[in-house]
């Protein structure tokens, strides 16, 4: 007899199953329907022994010490600080957008004090704000949108800005001085020896067993358990009974290079050519040396793995009634990504499991999760191209 039954091996499920097994001391049996552990996170040699991110780049960054200390137990740390470009206008510019952008895109010697200004000249507020179109123009103008967000998120989410909840840029990255890190969080940094080898330590306790290559269907009427922690697509644990939730997917296309580097950024967005929406260079996030270099290409789609929930409010009604549901089921406890119908970053669905895991426990310390950790809205990270796989 298991105590818990964890159905999905990703961020969610392992960081609950290590606290299950290794604090709370009971037995945890976690199934997944992949061939390894890891979830997204999973990341693993090539051919040419370069280390990639299967399911594309996954970034760690976080304000929340305890969700960093808790990690660390784990592994070692690399420092890394994320930096991207955009390509425009045939130049490649920092973004999010900052005082060199601007610069370099209108060959303007606009200083700090001047950049306040310039963006409320270009600005065009709307009186009402209920677009991701709305966010952006009203912040940076319409010349701004269209050059970096207008055609990158039409790529991302199959959708125009004008047809997405405002939630996805309600907080638009922009910086009126030259600082070019994607992200400014208290702690940036990559696990040494990759996000596989953390969850292999996560995991490695005598109380949790492991399936892979399974479906939790197969097993859940033969295998005794009392509770279960479900991290997967809400809709399918009640067979879409109200209709499929719509996801955005993902196609990655991973390419060898013989050169040491392939490009002059860790990521390189490309907002208005080609069918992709970015480039990543693996040997930038991992600090690998090595005589060659490996690549991906992101291609969004509509079919395929579950990556991004599409905010609309039609979907939120829709997810609204599988909540319903959630909430109604007992010893079934519904945590991540996939499960909420959220847009989380990493250290978010870390903070939401150990939160969890409070609960479960009947102990006090649930402010583990505040809510600037874990949001109800879409980090505006998403837009930007580096949200769902920060994080």
């Amino acid at each position: 007899m298991f105590d818990f039954l964890v159905v999905g091996a990703g961020f969610a499920g392992s960081v609950l199953a290590e606290r299950l097994a290794r604090d709370a001391g009971l037995r945890v049996l976690i199934v997944d329907r992949r061939p390894h552990i890891g979830g997204n996170a999973y990341d693993t040699y090539d051919d040419a022994g370069i280390l990639i991110h299967q399911y594309g780049p996954h970034i760690f960054h976080t304000n929340a010490e305890k969700v960093f200390k808790y990690l660390s137990q784990f592994t070692a740390w690399r420092p890394y600080e994320h930096r991207v470009r955009a390509q425009v206008d045939g130049q490649l510019l920092p973004i999010p957008i900052n005082l060199d952008t601007v610069n370099m895109l209108y060959g303007t010697n606009f200083t700090s004090f001047d950049l306040p200004d310039f963006f409320a000249s270009v600005a065009e507020p709307r009186s009402e704000t209920r677009t991701s179109e709305d966010v952006v123009v009203g912040a940076v103008g319409r010349d701004l949108y269209e050059k970096f967000f207008r055609g990158y998120t039409r790529k991302q989410w199959g959708l125009d800005p004008s047809e997405l909840d405002a939630a996805v840029t309600a907080r638009v990255p922009t910086r009126t001085n030259r600082d070019d890190r994607y992200f400014t969080d208290t702690y940036q940094a990559m696990p040494l020896h990759g996000y596989t080898r953390l969850f292999e330590r996560m995991l490695a306790h005598p109380n949790i067993k492991i399936m892979l290559n399974t479906d939790y269907r197969e097993i859940v009427d033969t295998i005794p358990f009392r509770e279960m922690i479900y991290t997967g697509p809400v809709d399918e644990f009640f067979d879409c009974r109200f209709g499929k939730l719509p996801y955005r997917s993902l196609h990655f296309v991973v390419e060898t290079h013989d050169t040491p580097q392939f490009q002059p950024y860790p990521v390189i967005n490309f907002p208005n050519d080609h069918a992709y929406t970015r480039v990543t260079e693996f040997k930038y996030l991992s600090g690998q040396s090595h005589s060659r270099t490996s690549i991906v290409y992101e291609y969004p789609q509509a079919e395929g793995d579950p990556y991004y929930p599409i905010p609309t409010p039609e979907n939120g009604a829709l997810y609204a009634q599988y909540k319903e549901l959630a909430d109604a089921t007992p010893g079934v406890h519904f945590v991540g990504r996939l499960a909420t119908y959220k847009y989380y970053n990493m250290d978010q669905v870390v903070a939401q499991a150990l939160a969890t895991y409070e609960r479960l426990t009947r102990r006090p310390e649930v402010e583990v999760v505040d809510a600037q950790i874990v949001r109800e809205t879409v980090p505006a990270s998403a837009l930007g191209g580096n949200g769902q796989h920060s994080q």
